[in-house]
């Protein structure tokens, strides 16, 4: 059957792991022109990288499809585009292997090219985080099947606490509000009010009083949208106490003492901070408007 007279199908895609590698999700979001159906596809894995789900997303959207069809597959990957595009024909030339080395996620590779050949494809790529509908969508469930995938939180894993926690700052003044949801799923709101600090001191002292209130050895996955938290808690703690609490720069540590309290805090109990995309989860979206109820809403929320 000639490719215009095929059924025609857009797919958007996308995949990634946090950190990477990691714990991975995919998305896909395929879209009938015809009939004006909409289908969503998400999964994930406890180990992967970001080159893999990008390519396990393109698979399972493929996959999806019932017969032969005409298909305009849209990603923000330039891995995965390219690849099919350009680097694909020369490593099945070689024997799937590239010019200096062995293809690297072989397995997928090899099934893409299979599926690929069943249908007529357009590659196109899209910017990411561009406003583009469809490739937001794909990205909120790639995320989504990320944060299903964590420990101690992951579908396999043992309970664990979850924490949610928003901020504001400003006229010298700071409040926070934090959701506690147990295994069992009993929830807890917990808020809190300081004179004189910042955002970010509102986020270190509240994240610190928060988990300060739970049991040591507690199980906990820490929700914030406030990458100064994330990125402090998990990647320049350790490097700050080595350098006995200086930067990388010899400078002393800002808000140490805080710091210094959250440090206690966390090591005290088994603590994840997931990573907060584009689909903000909703508990923080609500925490977001209760503070801005009671603030008037011009003060910063992280």
């Amino acid at each position: 059957m000639p490719s215009a007279d095929l059924p025609a199908v857009t797919v958007y895609t996308d995949g990634g792991a946090d950190p990477n590698p990691g714990p991975g999700g995919w998305g896909a979001v395929l879209i009938h022109p015809a009939s004006g159906k909409v289908t969503e596809l998400s999964g994930g894995e406890p180990h992967s990288t970001n080159n893999r789900m990008e390519l396990t997303a393109a698979i399972r959207a493929l996959e999806a499809l019932g017969r032969r069809s005409r298909v305009r597959l849209v990603t923000d990957s330039q891995y995965l585009r390219l690849g099919v595009t350009q680097w694909l024909p020369g490593w099945v030339a070689r024997g799937w292997r590239r010019k200096a080395g062995e293809v690297q996620n072989l397995d997928l590779w090899r099934r893409l090219d299979e599926l690929a050949r069943q249908h007529a494809i357009v590659w196109d790529w899209v910017k990411g985080h561009s406003g583009d509908r469809y490739n937001e969508r794909a990205d909120r469930l790639a995320a989504a099947a990320i944060r299903a995938q964590r420990t101690p939180c992951g579908a396999a894993a043992v309970p664990c606490t979850e924490v949610f926690l928003r901020v504001t700052a400003g006229g010298g003044r700071g409040a926070w509000a934090a959701l506690v949801r147990r295994p069992g799923g009993e929830e807890e709101l917990l808020r809190g009010e300081t004179d004189g600090a910042s955002a970010n001191q509102v986020d270190l002292l509240a994240a610190a009083e928060v988990l300060e209130r739970l049991p040591a050895g507690e199980a906990v996955a820490f929700h914030t949208g406030s990458d100064y938290l994330r990125h402090g808690a998990t990647r320049w703690l350790p490097a700050w106490r080595r350098r006995g609490w200086r930067t990388q720069a010899g400078a002393p540590v800002r808000n140490r003492a805080l710091w210094e309290r959250l440090d206690a805090a966390t090591a005290a109990r088994a603590v994840e901070w997931p990573e907060v995309k584009s689909d903000e989860p909703p508990e923080l979206a609500q925490l977001g408007r209760l503070l801005r109820g009671k603030d008037g809403g011009e003060e910063t929320i992280k």
